[in-house]
């Protein structure tokens, strides 16, 4: 599709481009987290393959049309940069569906991507999202939101459609039942997996303890 110089300044470009955009973001969905998401994508796809081109430039460009942040519809935001970089139509509409089979849309919705390069940044994202990183953006997004920290008498709830997902306003801690502890038994790739498994303790052990200090149980 490309040679490997022209896919360099591509991906250079679309990295200073989202570090821009992206410099003032407060919600846990930062230039950093977009780093770290590419970070490992790449490092996931060392292992389970797929081309890494297509892997870098959708997992820089995943958060662009987040409709936590975005408020737009269709990719419009990514679409545009796609086409002012003048990337082929077929190498654009790949990456658009990867970004579309990215998101968690709630605990009983199906967002199973299909290709490998959809399932390897999907895998990025959702590491990102727990462990001790996922634990603090989680705080950030809900200060951000202005939710309370925990309500007794909030329940977590298994949202059925990915507009009940949207409208959600429930307690930060109710984020870690309803999305963050399930998301390890919906990875993608054994890499990702391996990778889980003590971000996904780390978060069992801190619940125990926030609810332990909650409870005055010392």
């Amino acid at each position: 599709m490309h040679s490997n110089i022209r896919q360099k300044e591509l991906l250079s470009q679309t990295e200073n481009y989202i570090k821009d955009y992206f410099e003032n973001e407060g919600s846990g969905h930062d230039w950093w987290h977009i780093h770290r998401v590419r970070n490992l994508a790449l490092k996931i796809a060392e292992s389970e393959g797929g081309d890494l081109f297509t892997i870098e430039m959708a997992a820089l460009l995943h958060d662009l049309d987040d409709w936590k942040l975005a408020n737009t519809n269709a990719n419009t935001k990514t679409k545009a940069w796609l086409k002012e970089i003048h990337l082929p139509d077929d190498a654009t509409n790949q990456i658009l569906e990867i970004i579309d089979q990215v998101s968690f849309k709630g605990a009983r919705v199906d967002t199973k991507a299909i290709c490998q390069e959809a399932k390897i940044v999907q895998d990025a994202d959702r590491l990102d999202a727990i462990g001790a990183i996922g634990i603090a953006r989680t705080f950030a997004y809900g200060g951000h939101k202005n939710r309370l920290i925990y309500h007794p008498e909030s329940k977590p709830e298994m949202h059925k459609s990915f507009e009940d997902y949207k409208k959600s306003t429930a307690p930060t801690i109710n984020h870690f039942y309803e999305k963050l502890l399930l998301l390890k038994e919906r990875l993608n790739t054994p890499a990702a997996v391996r990778i889980a498994k003590t971000r996904h303790r780390f978060m069992e052990e801190f619940l125990q303890q926030f609810f332990n200090e909650w409870d005055c149980n010392f």
